[in-house]
Formats: structure tokens, C-alpha cells, sequence
């Protein structure tokens, strides 16, 4: 465990790349948990306050807009800040997958003092993206959905990531003896703990036999659902 208020060697090389890009003012969230989300109106209030456009207005409430690439967190987010905040429940729409926020909602009041309003919008990505490698890794955290890419390709890229950077705790979690780097055999171990199966109907010479064969679809599926819930360890993409 780390002490409170410390930072590992993933934040930290975070936030110097950040840096190098100009992002000067970061503030690590786990909206689930609503930790360090009480930073974000003081700092916010603090860098309108200093910003001489805002002192044209003669309004004094704050009007921000939330944006980001898709299932980022955007409207969990606002939710988190509502009930810290506010003491209510969820003002926007939350899922597990990109694209359930449609279109740009109208102003959200996330805070009294000071007087806050957030507007929420739908995910963005540049039309075109840099590399293939790119793509999939904004697919691993589910800016783009998973049939457009295959889970089945996604999880034989995210295998080759956990092998890469040592992470191994798909071993302990699906009883494989040892590390491997063929999605396939992987995949058999993750459909047997699972107990995903499939029916299938074989044709024979004698006529059709119903027989149960392991759903190696499902088993992707769940392969990178235990990556995003960070049941296989902590890693970054970058």
C-alpha cells in the first residue's frame, strides 16, 4: 500500500507526459468511489477565477463543459460530483460501453457553493487515427465498440500486452500451469473456469448430433471485461 497522498511510478510517468504536452493541472479520479473528486471545483474555480476572460462576465456561476473520448468517464463524472457535491443521485446516463451519451445536455448543476453547472457531451476521437496500434488500444478501453474491431482479435492484442509487460495474473485467474502467448489455448482455459459453452449441431452420416463445444467468443468477451474491471493486474497502454 502506498501512503496516502503518494503517487507509484505509473501516475508519475503519466503526468510527466501529460506535462510535456502542456496538461499542467491533473487530478487523479475513481468516480466509483468518488476519490479525489472534491479537488475538481476548487481547482476549476481557482483557474477560471485567474483567466481574464472570465472577469468580462458579470455572472458569477461557472459553466463547464465535459469532454473526452468515449466511456472515459465523462458522465460518471458528473454523477460523482452531484453526490459529493449536491447529496443526489444520478443527473446523466451511464454505461459500460461508448456512445450512450447521444447528444449535449442541458446544464447539470453539480455545485452550490460555488454555484457550478456541467454540460455533459457525447465522445470524440479524431477522424483518423495515427496507427492500427492506436485503435486497438482506445478499443481495449472501450472508446470503440467491440464488434467493430473483434473481440476475438482484441483479446489476442491484449494477451500479447499482459505478456509484454509481465503482467501474469491471467494464470492465477483462469488456472493456466503457465504463461502463453497463443490466444486460442488462453481462451480454453478462461471458457472452462467460466463454464462458457456453446450447442452446436454436427452433421453426420447418421443425422444431426447436438453436441456442447466451449464458446471461445464468450470467453474473449469475458477475457477483456476482467482487463477493464482490472482483475488482470494494473497496466497502461502506453
Amino acid at each position: 500500500m502506498r501512503p496516502p497522498g503518494s503517487l507509484g511510478t505509473w501516475p508519475k510517468r503519466v503526468l510527466e507526459q501529460l506535462r510535456q504536452q502542456g496538461c499542467l493541472h491533473v487530478v487523479f479520479t475513481d468516480c466509483q468511489r468518488d476519490s479525489n473528486v472534491k479537488k475538481i471545483v476548487p481547482l476549476v474555480a481557482k483557474l477560471v477565477n485567474s483567466s481574464p476572460r472570465y472577469h468580462r462576465a458579470e455572472s458569477t456561476e461557472y459553466s463547464i463543459m465535459v469532454i473526452g473520448v468515449p466511456n472515459v468517464g465523462k458522465s460518471s463524472l458528473i454523477n460523482s460530483l452531484r453526490r459529493l457535491h449536491l447529496k443526489k443521485g444520478k443527473a446523466t446516463a451511464v454505461g459500460g460501453e461508448p456512445g450512450v451519451t447521444k447528444a449535449v445536455l442541458t446544464r447539470i448543476q453539480v455545485c452550490e457553493t460555488p454555484l457550478v453547472y456541467l454540460v455533459d457531451t457525447p465522445g470524440v476521437l479524431p477522424p483518423k487515427l495515427a496507427d492500427v496500434e492506436t485503435g486497438m488500444k482506445l478499443a481495449l478501453c472501450g472508446a470503440i465498440r467491440d464488434h467493430l474491431v473483434g473481440e476475438d482479435i482484441m483479446a489476442d492484442y491484449l494477451l500479447y500486452v499482459l505478456n509484454q509487460q509481465q503482467q501474469f495474473g491471467y494464470m492465477e485467474l483462469y488456472g493456466l500451469p503457465e504463461a502463453s502467448d497463443n490466444i486460442r489455448h488462453v481462451l480454453k482455459y478462461v471458457a472452462v473456469a467460466l463454464g462458457k459453452t456453446q450447442k452446436v449441431k454436427v452433421l453426420t452420416g447418421t443425422g444431426n448430433v447436438n453436441m456442447t463445444m466451449l464458446d471461445y467468443s464468450a470467453a474473449a468477451y469475458e477475457f477483456l471485461r476482467a482487463f477493464r474491471a482490472g482483475r488482470l493486474g494494473r497496466l497502461t497502454l502506453d
